[in-house]
């Protein structure tokens, strides 16, 4: 039952709870993340988001609806800020991404210069400022699909505005999802050092994500929701859904699946926040891995209490699945990334499988089947929300840092101590 879970999960002590993780090493293990963050760094351009006039053939446009809480930029590259803004704002894209067989499924073709090639790289098209909800109405309606799905997507720590569109644009194409896609994006500074501040950003777009959420479930043409959430976003999700229980008295019935990847969400925390929902029909699925570093981090900074996506899914699976909640181990999975954050976004296949299974319409369980078709088959039917998760390559606690922030880091990094530094440079730690 979900009730005796989380009550092991506020102990921390039981036996068969989830426990609390001591703190071990901690400035060794934020030096050794630090390590693998600066050397994966590469330059590439900033502000892309200025519309351009030329195509290329073969290309496929991906129309897409942003609602933000960021601050707007002069830039027209830009557009949004890392800050917080005074209200909410609704933009329509369109990105170009260029042929399959010029990029890499799974993942950005972000341009080495400016303006982009659309042959060869991501770009926009267009950018439509919307004015109010209304607008926003008129948008979903143009481009609902026949069977009214509707995927609204978070994103998790250390993102730009423009990280977040082109990464969304690159989920939604790959996996051949069927929906109408909405972007919720909320104030990230994009610097490691302000894992903070983008927490607490999260509580103040939380309001915003609720009514986000509403108005697209109260539309009549919108037959069913999905929430795909990442990381930090997750918590967003959780404190948004839960304060709309609270509030509304019930989650909307269009709400039919959650997805959670990789949640950088407290066990405690999360326990209060299912608690709160009172068994929501939504169905709700986690993407977790033991040995995600990133998410580790996390841990030591939140005082050594696990994460949510470090579960052992071995262990709880069958507590949880009582109580609605499918929990998908990606532990045993090749990882494309060193942190083992991202090993979700590391297979194009199991992006195009996914999609396939949406498109089809097919309907499987999740036995009898091989680890990359749990993936796909984890929220049974809703293929195009997992194969966001399998697209997905997005930021995380102290994880994938955004290449052109590089400059920021090096005076911060010093900050720590020459001891540190030392410390970064010594591939052996961990």
């Amino acid at each position: 039952m979900m009730r005796h879970w989380t009550e092991q999960a506020g102990r921390g002590r039981s036996a068969g709870g989830i426990a609390r993780r001591p703190l071990r090493a901690p400035l060794l293990g934020v030096a050794a993340a630090l390590a693998l963050i600066l050397g994966a760094c590469a330059s590439r351009p900033v502000g892309v988001l200025s519309p351009i006039a030329d195509t290329a053939p073969d290309t496929t446009r991906v129309e897409m609806l942003v609602a933000t809480t960021r601050a707007p930029s002069a830039d027209p590259g830009i557009l949004f800020t890392g800050e917080r803004g005074e209200k909410v704002a609704l933009t329509a894209f369109t990105v170009s991404i260029p042929p399959d067989e010029r990029r890499t499924i799974g993942q950005v073709q972000w341009p080495r210069r400016l303006p982009a090639n659309p042959a060869t790289d991501f770009a926009t098209l267009n950018v439509d400022p919307l004015d109010g909800v209304s607008a926003a109405k008129t948008w979903l309606d143009k481009h609902l699909p026949p069977s009214g799905r509707v995927l609204i997507f978070v994103h998790g720590f250390n993102n730009r505005f423009e990280d977040a569109v082109y990464r969304f644009a690159q989920i939604t194409h790959d996996s051949g999802s069927d929906v109408a896609p909405v972007l919720f994006t909320w104030p990230s500074r994009a610097r490691v050092f302000d894992y903070l501040f983008d927490r607490e950003s999260t509580i103040f777009s939380r309001d915003a994500f609720e009514e986000t959420v509403w108005q697209v479930a109260r539309d009549p043409r919108v037959k069913d929701v999905t929430i795909m959430a990442h990381s930090m976003g997750a918590w967003l999700a959780m404190e948004g859904l839960r304060q709309m229980a609270i509030r509304r008295g019930t989650l909307p019935a269009k709400i039919s699946n959650v997805i959670l990847a990789s949640p950088d969400v407290d066990v405690d925390v999360f326990a209060t926040q299912w608690r709160a929902l009172e068994r929501p029909k939504a169905r709700f699925t986690l993407f977790v891995s033991r040995d995600d570093r990133a998410l580790q981090v996390s841990s030591t900074i939140a005082g050594g209490i696990d994460r949510l996506g470090l579960i052992n899914a071995q262990e709880r699976y069958g507590e949880l699945e009582k109580s609605g909640i499918v929990v998908i181990d990606l532990t045993a999975m090749r990882s494309g990334d060193a942190l083992n954050h991202g090993r979700f976004a590391s297979s194009p296949e199991v992006v195009q499988m996914i999609g396939q299974r949406l498109v089809n319409g097919q309907t499987v369980t999740d036995s009898n089947v091989s680890l990359g078709e749990r993936i796909g088959v984890a929220a049974m039917g809703v293929g195009e929300t997992i194969g966001a998760a399998a697209g997905l390559a997005v930021s995380a606690p102290i994880a994938v840092i955004d290449p052109t922030t590089r400059e920021n880091y090096g005076a911060q990094v010093q900050e720590l101590g020459r001891s540190v530094q030392q410390t970064v440079r010594d591939p052996g730690a961990d």
